[in-house]
């Protein structure tokens, strides 16, 4: 029987859980202060359901497969944005939901992406260039918390479109997507790719100066956009090749890029939730988590009942009322010292017959190895 993890897929315990949970601890509390309410929703999906109408883009072709025993078609779902077209339903507008929690794609296996990860949303279903603004407010407060430098990239898919109507470019999709990797593979790579559509003439457009664009009628909204983002003190930087991966963006796409990791930390955009406008950002959790430098402020608690149990749960429950994180322990002192190191608990607390008449209580400081006597 094989028991090691399938390839893309991993256990996490101990001191990375602990991170990932604060990770997320962060982000759920930026999502709130902003108004958002949390959603769940399941993992298995039907298949067609899945794929939407837009089975082409890159992410729906890794999705994984599956059958139930009846043998109906389903799938993992391997985003949150397709199932807010249920959630949004007769909700009052705007609505704003966000959702943390595991995706599946069938995809290569990269620094800061495994095939079973977890994206962390907030999405706003009946919004404005203002919401957009206020979304990459929301990214900077939480990149901040977490200690990561950034950069955070911004375009339009309105002026991605206008370009290609004005050069008469049919296979609009796939123009976009090899447009899309100018940030990925070398102006030559991506020319070779274009002349299979005779888009290549595209590359002289892509790659000008902000300045160029302003020609454009639809760079009006990235220049209104970049004012909004003033008022909520983020810094954007135009992006003219940015396009995202998936085809359903009609707006504003952007992509939080560190130069610490080769994948985006956070990226998202613009599109329609049952023919009403809206807008998202998503954050991977686990690029957050070769990034952030954050230390674990967790103070960790061992008691040590040296044949005084009914003490030591007493103290402990005490303990564990002021909100400690506190793990109760019987056996001998030497024993329980190995336990503190192996879980790096800080401070461990003897509970003897002598601790008892005291009413005072030993403990031991692991970082130093001093000991005092306290009353608890």
């Amino acid at each position: 029987m094989k028991t090691e993890n399938v390839k893309g897929f991993k256990d996490v315990i101990g001191n990375e859980a602990e991170k990932i949970a604060l990770i997320k601890e962060v982000i759920k509390q930026a999502f709130e202060s902003y108004g958002f309410t949390p959603a769940e929703t399941p993992i298995i999906e039907y298949e067609e359901f899945v794929k939407g109408e837009n089975p082409n883009d890159e992410a729906v072709r890794d999705i994984y497969k599956l059958k139930d025993r009846k043998k109906r078609k389903l799938a993992l779902r391997y985003e949150f944005t397709f199932q807010l077209k249920r959630l949004a339903k007769n909700q009052k507008l705007p609505f704003r939901r966000y959702q943390i929690g595991p995706l599946f794609r069938d995809e290569p296996i990269r620094p800061g992406r495994t095939r079973q990860f977890t994206q962390c949303d907030a999405d706003i279903v009946g919004s404005t260039l203002k919401d957009e603004a206020e979304c990459f407010s929301i990214l900077k407060e939480v990149l901040d918390s977490l200690k990561i430098k950034f950069t955070l990239y911004i375009n339009n898919r309105k002026l991605i479109n206008e370009i290609l109507d004005k050069n008469n470019i049919k296979d609009k999709e796939e123009v976009i997507r090899e447009i899309d990797k100018l940030d990925k593979l070398s102006i030559k790579e991506v020319k070779t790719n274009l002349k299979k559509y005779k888009a290549e003439k595209l590359l002289d457009i892509f790659t000008k100066k902000e300045k160029y664009f302003e020609n454009y009628e639809s760079y009006k909204e990235i220049k209104e956009l970049k004012k909004l983002c003033n008022l909520f003190g983020v810094n954007v930087e135009f992006r003219p090749f940015l396009a995202r991966g998936f085809s359903y963006y009609n707006g504003t796409v952007f992509e939080v890029w560190s130069k610490d990791l080769k994948v985006s930390v956070c990226g998202g955009g613009s599109y329609l939730i049952n023919g009403i406008q809206s807008t998202g950002i998503s954050f991977g959790l686990e690029p957050l988590i070769l990034l952030t430098n954050i230390v674990l402020q967790i103070d960790k608690i061992l008691i040590v009942s040296l044949n005084q149990d009914k003490a030591a749960i007493k103290l402990t429950q005490k303990l564990r009322k002021q909100g400690k994180n506190t793990t109760l322990f019987y056996g001998k002192p030497s024993k329980a010292l190995e336990y503190a190191n192996s879980y790096k608990i800080k401070k461990v607390i003897f509970v003897g017959e002598k601790e008892v008449k005291l009413k005072k209580f030993k403990i031991k400081d692991m970082r130093t190895g001093r000991e005092k006597f306290e009353k608890l």
